[in-house]
């Protein structure tokens, strides 16, 4: 019997109508972060989940990559599914090759588990370091997980708060396999973008090559609004332009736990030119760096 949910009352669902982007991404382009939600009838919301979403399906998303111009996905595990990766794979395994995942795991899963997600598709996990979010697991849990899966060859993805960075710097730092911040260590914009704060990211990057950021979320970041988003700019361009072969965009749709206001995915788009200024820029960061770190076979097969 299917269960029923209810999404939260003060829940934002994402937008309906999104514009067409006036920016039009390069052949191949992929949007390296976003999200599907159940639906929750097939795919049950996990029952310690910090929130309840609206559903927001795989058929829903595929229709956006085609409206935005976008040619694939990478899809993250959503926290209001845990450790339950099924609605992910079900997206993986229905995407004709056309998207990748981050899942969430334990510390008791399986070889012959982690071999299955694999075969769906999935390339990394992700540890969330949000205490809004997910309840904290210990470091040497997460060193664990880390050490299953390395030999798969996949990555780890980190979602902290800028404030957090200074105590967590050492374990990021030990983790052995390469490492893809989400949304630039969640910065806050306020301050200058060549701050101590924000120094301590960069400094992150530059002293370790295995790590990765993603230039993505304005709208969580913003403190001006979303016309423009004009206060993230600086810092999104500053990553870039640093670190151009290490970066990631993608929309976050169906951008949750969003309090303020929804984003319109189209308008999101036409940012990419504001901090990623030259085609070449643009190429690496929507094509070239996804391609390799998700695809590579591919690219192996295009360079050989």
């Amino acid at each position: 019997m299917s269960e029923k949910f209810t999404m939260d009352a003060d829940w934002l669902q994402y937008h309906p109508a999104p514009v067409k982007p006036s920016y039009c991404p390069p052949a191949g382009a992929v949007d390296a972060h976003c999200h599907v939600f159940g639906p929750g009838d097939q795919f049950p919301y996990a029952p310690q989940r910090k929130y309840t979403p609206c559903d927001a399906s795989k058929d829903q998303l595929w229709a956006l990559r085609e409206h935005l111009g976008f040619s694939r996905n990478v899809i993250v595990q959503a926290t209001c599914h845990g450790a339950d990766n099924r609605a992910l794979v079900d997206a993986l395994e229905h995407s004709d090759g056309r998207a990748r995942g981050v899942a969430t795991v334990t510390e008791d899963i399986t070889e012959e588990e982690l071999q299955a997600l694999h075969a769906a598709g999935v390339r990394g996990v992700r540890f969330n370091f949000v205490k809004r979010l997910v309840d904290a697991l210990p470091f040497d849990t997460l060193g664990a997980i880390a050490d299953k899966i390395k030999p798969l060859g996949w990555h780890i993805v980190i979602y902290f708060e800028s404030q957090e960075l200074p105590e967590l710097y050492d374990f990021f730092t030990s983790l052995p396999t390469t490492v893809v911040v989400d949304h630039m260590g969640r910065p806050d914009v306020s301050k200058p973008v060549d701050g101590e704060e924000f120094n301590l990211f960069v400094k992150l990057l530059t002293e370790n090559e295995n790590f990765w950021s993603k230039v993505s979320c304005p709208e969580r970041l913003s403190q001006v609004g979303p016309h423009g988003y004009d206060d993230v700019v600086p810092f999104a361009r500053r990553i870039v332009e640093t670190f151009p072969d290490r970066v990631l965009w993608g929309t976050d749709w169906p951008h949750p736990n969003m309090k303020s206001h929804m984003p319109d995915d189209g308008e999101l788009v036409n940012m990419i030119p504001r901090i990623a200024v030259t085609e070449e820029l643009q190429r690496k960061l929507l094509v070239d760096n996804p391609m390799r770190l998700y695809w590579p076979e591919e690219v192996d097969c295009v360079t050989a």
